[in-house]
């Protein structure tokens, strides 16, 4: 198949490129790079790209001819997370949510057979402690996860015979990446653990979350993408495994277990986080059948243990500026290489 990857640099698409790859799909690239300077380890794979910013791409007036030929687009490009949301909602709106729906409409319109959306659990917002599938209401707290949904609702009534969207609802993911983000919960406490012998908690760690491995998520895109249209018609999943919800100080005990020595401790400024959902992820294992997760949390700890060993790990790289999204993204503005509405400038990137 011939797919657009949007995001295809970031900390999902640097892990699904190399597997779509290895199945010998003819893949292109849609990313504005604003991560360049935060390999960990080897850069992610190269392919051809059809531009940058997402927002520049559906501005073109050649946009829909440039995305004609193409059978599927995977869509991840976006601000990756709450903590940006919260600090630009403006941009969460106009890239997560407009963008999104602007490029879905005009791949339909190009011909693309397939949209595939890399939504997001977060959009149950808070579940009070119940399982909920992907029938139940969303509520979402964030704007990141409000653009989640709007662009969920807006992708629907685009489905027909010729245009299927499918809609990932990504657990939170962890795992080793070429692009590695620390801001994700389990990434961050077992690098905490790692290098300062203190897994350090944010909030006050009642909060469930739902995990998966980044590598059976970007698996499951690769089944998504290449399942029988009828298969995955307007469907909505679930991303993770039903039996790796778990409360974030939970987390917190298997990394301290696992690390022995290790104490537990709590942020300053710790409070109760009202983002709280545990989800049921049955459905997407049934219409599925080639998505075979392999990960589990005590697994992916282990296997992040021995990558910080062999990299050299440090508590001065994993918390500052090049692994901690926000922290980069206002790195590069203070620094000219971003503007306020983190567009890249041309300039070297301060590493």
């Amino acid at each position: 198949m011939k797919i657009l990857v949007t995001g295809h640099a970031g900390y999902i698409g640097s892990v699904l490129v190399p597997m779509l790859l290895d199945r010998g799909h003819d893949l292109a690239g849609l990313d504005s790079e604003l991560f360049a300077a935060c390999d960990f380890g080897a850069p992610p794979a190269a392919i051809p790209s059809l531009g940058q910013d997402i927002r520049d791409f559906i501005a073109a007036p050649d946009a829909v001819e440039r995305l004609a030929g193409f059978d599927a687009v995977i869509h991840l490009a976006g601000l990756s997370n709450d903590a940006l949301g919260d600090y630009r909602p403006d941009l969460a709106d106009t890239i997560n949510c407009t963008a999104s729906i602007v490029l879905a409409r005009m791949a339909k319109l190009a011909g693309v057979s397939r949209f595939l959306f890399g939504s997001s659990c977060s959009a149950y917002g808070d579940t009070r402690g119940r399982l909920v599938g992907e029938g139940e209401q969303l509520r979402p707290i964030t704007p990141h996860a409000v653009a989640s949904m709007e662009v969920e609702h807006a992708l629907m009534p685009l489905a027909d015979r010729g245009f299927s969207p499918v809609c990932l609802r990504g657990a939170t993911a962890y795992g080793p990446s070429p692009r590695l983000r620390f801001d994700l919960v389990v990434n961050s406490l077992v690098a905490w653990a790692f290098t300062r012998r203190t897994v350090r908690l944010k909030s006050e760690g009642s909060a469930w979350r739902p995990l998966v491995h980044v590598e059976d998520l970007a698996a499951a895109f690769v089944a998504a993408v290449e399942a029988p249209p009828g298969m995955i018609h307007r469907g909505v999943f679930n991303v993770g495994r039903t039996e790796e919800n778990f409360r974030v100080r939970d987390i917190a005990r298997l990394v301290r277990d696992m690390m022995p020595g290790t104490l537990i401790a709590h942020a300053e400024d710790a409070a109760r986080d009202p983002r709280s959902y545990r989800v049921r992820c049955d459905h997407v294992r049934r219409v599925l059948p080639g998505w075979h997760p392999r990960w589990t949390c005590r697994e992916g700890i282990a296997q992040l243990l021995d990558l910080y060993a062999a990299q050299g790990l440090a508590g001065t790289e994993f918390d500052g500026p090049r692994y901690d999204r926000m922290a980069h993204l206002r790195h590069r503005v203070a620094t000219g290489t971003a503007d306020r509405d983190f567009y890249p400038v041309e300039q070297k990137i301060a590493a």
